[in-house]
This record gives structure tokens, C-alpha cells and sequence, in this order.
């Protein structure tokens, strides 16, 4: 399974989401690829945001070794499933969805926990520490029903 967790500029919720399903990918012994991109190049090449790095750590997660990349339109064949972290995300993904088999791939993560609900995981960027570790608990929790389907072939 080879999943990619996307938001805008990849460096706050979507490197989280990456880090914390390869973590879980660990803990259930998953086979599976995970990687993060943003819908925007604003911070490419860059580290993840040091408060996004700093909240992973608190949880045992490094995410030191990535860094942030533009969404491209080959990703759809590379990739199984595609996470969108907002319905901007979502929408700006789903634009670039050449047929319905990429369509067919794009999913709003938070619908993982909340179904249907089509819930924005907030961007913590403009906010304070806080709102890195709610965002934080908000993809761990997705990340864990995420990595239960897989383990359960759902």
C-alpha cells in the first residue's frame, strides 16, 4: 500500500499525517510506502515546520529526514491512496485528477474518523502550540483507523 498525505505547503499537518502513519505502518507491521506533499511550492526542499517537528517528537516521531515537495500530477499513478488534510486541498487534487480512477483515489482524511462529515484537519500555522498538538491528535486518530483497515484488508 503506498499512501501520500497532502496539504498545502507540507510543512505543518501533512508531514505529521506522513510521520505518524509510518509509525503506525511500524507498530502493525504494515508493508506499506508513505510519503507528504503540499498543493502549493511554497516551502519546497524546506524542513517541516519546527512546531510540527517539535509535537512529533513529544510522540516518538522524527520527521527530520523530510522535506516538502509539490504535488504532482504523476503521483496518481504512484500512489494507492491520496489524503487531503482541507477541502481546499481536496479540491485543488481533485482538479488535477485526470480520470475517475484518480478521483477514485482522493479521500478527506478526518472522513477516517468523522464519516461522511468531510471535517478539515485546521492549520495550525498562524496559531499557537496548541493547535499543533490538536491537529496532531486529529491525524493520529485517522492515521490508526487508516492502519487497522489495512491490517484487517478492509
Amino acid at each position: 500500500m503506498k499512501i501520500l498525505m497532502v496539504c498545502l505547503g507540507n510543512i505543518c499537518r501533512s508531514p505529521l499525517a506522513e510521520g505518524i502513519m509510518k509509525a503506525k505502518a511500524k507498530k502493525y507491521q504494515l508493508d506499506m510506502e508513505v510519503d507528504s506533499a503540499g498543493t502549493a511550492a511554497y516551502h519546497e526542499g524546506e524542513l517541516p515546520d519546527i512546531r510540527s517537528m517539535e509535537v512529533a517528537a513529544k510522540n516518538d516521531i522524527d520527521l527530520s529526514d523530510q522535506r516538502a515537495r509539490k504535488f504532482q500530477t504523476a503521483d496518481f499513478d504512484h500512489f494507492d491512496k491520496i489524503f487531503a488534510m482541507d477541502r481546499y486541498n481536496f479540491s485543488d487534487l481533485a482538479a488535477k485528477a485526470r480520470n475517475a480512477n484518480d478521483s477514485g483515489k482522493l479521500e478527506m482524511i478526518l472522513n477516517k474518523t468523522q464519516p461522511g462529515e468531510n471535517r478539515d484537519v485546521p492549520d495550525p500555522y498562524y496559531g499557537g502550540e496548541d493547535g499543533f498538538d490538536k491537529v496532531y491528535k486529529m491525524l493520529d486518530e485517522a492515521c490508526e483507523v487508516i492502519a487497522r483497515e489495512i491490517a484487517n484488508g478492509v
